[in-house]
């Protein structure tokens, strides 16, 4: 439930402002279809972040705990810093005409990719156990953050202060490191053949 709740909470705020919502308003704007854009967020999210959610569990299995707590610790303060950082989106982006679905799945998918939420699924993965909750969190997180983008277009950019979400998705990221450093190795995966201390379960 921990992975569920940090991951969901975590990418929610992060994707505030973040260059994946700006696309939805362009998406909104341009191909003013509802349902079928949500639905290519929804779809797209959930295969980069299972990829992302993979390999970092697969990253995990290649290093001593100890070096991934302080690996995932860092990249969590370096995910916060990058946090604080307003996106832009290209202006010229292309919207080829493939249908509603298809052209948003294929737009989010690769606009995602080496995005700072895609790269937080990585970390992620690679500090908890469950890699579904992790990537049910996430894309839930990114749902929250999208959904009202495209069912409000850009007058939700004017309602939320865009720059007070990125200082609290900022302080969570920060925070995350600090406590995956204090927690000590039960806080990351452990390697296939290691065993689990005694009440470590459920992380």
């Amino acid at each position: 439930m921990e992975a569920l709740l940090v991951s969901t909470s975590i990418v929610a705020l992060a994707e505030m402002g973040d260059k994946t919502q700006l696309l939805s308003f362009v998406l909104a704007a341009k191909l003013k279809r509802r349902i079928p854009i949500i639905l290519g967020i929804l779809v797209a999210t959930l295969a980069n972040h299972f990829l992302a959610g993979w390999i970092g569990a697969w990253l995990a299995t290649l290093v001593s705990p100890t070096t991934l707590r302080w690996t995932i610790a860092a990249s969590f303060v370096a995910f916060g810093l990058w946090a604080l950082k307003p996106d832009e989106l290209e202006a010229d982006q292309k919207l080829r005409g493939a249908g509603v679905f298809v052209t948003t799945l294929v737009a989010f998918f690769l606009v995602e990719m080496g995005d700072k939420t895609q790269l937080a699924t990585v970390a992620l993965a690679a500090r908890y156990d469950s890699l579904v909750a992790v990537v049910m969190g996430t894309t839930l997180g990114m749902m929250i953050a999208n959904v009202p983008a495209v069912w409000m277009g850009e007058a939700l950019a004017h309602r939320v202060d865009m720059k007070w979400m990125r200082w609290v998705a900022a302080a969570l990221f920060v925070l995350l490191g600090g406590l995956t450093l204090v927690a000590g190795n039960e806080a990351v995966r452990l390697p296939p053949g290691e065993a689990t201390p005694t009440g470590s379960g459920g992380r």
